[in-house]
């Protein structure tokens, strides 16, 4: 009589990348806060607030392992690829992996890459879009991105290229604002004085510019420009990272923009 050998059993979890949103946890979705909370193991980024961790942990009966695995531009961050490796390794344990990411995970948040290798190691992977910190930003400052008289469309980029080859050309993006775009900058602000030469290039020195730096978060600011004096007012004012500038007419001739909401401050260049 032969006895059959057991089949061994090949333990899978999953991996749902989560938009955090802007940091406001008023402003996650019910399906990001379902899967957090459904969360055995969370890998948090810098920019997720304490406020929506707080909100990921609540009600649990038991608590998930978080773990702080720090990006954030401009400072020491964690290597993305020691981070696919944890979340491949705790899913093919057999963890619910929940990637909780500032803003949106297919904007600027490397999720397209997680989800390569996440994917090519036979993991199942689900991403929950969040708010992007560029929406928010213009919300903040009481304006759309859009509009049928000031602008056909946006373009969303990053100003924090990942090496010199991939530098962005900064005299095409301003033609493009030129023909009615408005332009959205991520993790623009260290690279201010180069981005501003780029756009003077096509768009006239009076084309009006923001930046909002903790967009949607209590301790926000505004600061309300030109292209010409971009970067001057970001160091005159200490605007700094996570920051969005935004550059185009929808910023032009707006009520909310001579009466900035509480909490939140306010300048203006000459």
């Amino acid at each position: 009589m032969t006895t059959a050998t057991p089949t061994a059993v090949t333990v899978r979890g999953t991996c749902t990348l989560v938009g955090a949103g802007p940091g406001d946890p008023d402003l996650l979705t019910l399906k990001a806060v379902k899967a957090m909370r459904q969360a055995s193991v969370l890998l948090v980024d810098d920019l997720v607030s304490d406020a929506v961790l707080a909100m990921a942990l609540k009600g649990r009966r038991t608590r998930p392992r978080v773990v702080h695995v720090g990006k954030r531009g401009g400072c020491a961050s964690t290597p993305q690829a020691f981070i696919e490796r944890l979340m491949i390794a705790e899913a093919q344990r057999g963890e619910r992996v929940v990637r909780l990411k500032g803003g949106d995970p297919f904007i600027f948040g490397r999720g397209g890459e997680e989800a390569e290798h996440l994917r090519a190691a036979g993991i199942e992977v689900e991403v929950v879009n969040g708010i992007t910190s560029g929406l928010a930003a213009a919300t903040a400052l009481g304006v759309p991105l859009t509009h049928r008289d000031h602008a056909h469309g946006v373009i969303f980029v990053t100003g924090h290229a990942r090496d010199a080859e991939a530098e962005l050309d900064w005299a095409t993006l301003g033609a493009a604002a030129a023909q009615g775009l408005t332009l959205v900058i991520y993790m623009g602000v260290s690279q201010a004085e180069r981005l501003q030469a780029g756009l003077l290039h096509h768009l006239a020195a009076h084309t009006p510019a923001a930046a909002v730096q903790h967009a949607s978060l209590p301790q926000q600011r505004t600061v309300l420009t030109n292209v010409a004096g971009l970067a001057t007012t970001l160091r005159g004012e200490g605007i700094g990272s996570p920051a969005i500038l935004i550059v185009g007419d929808v910023l032009r001739g707006v009520a909310a923009l001579a009466a900035p909401a509480r909490d939140t401050s306010h300048a203006v260049a000459a």
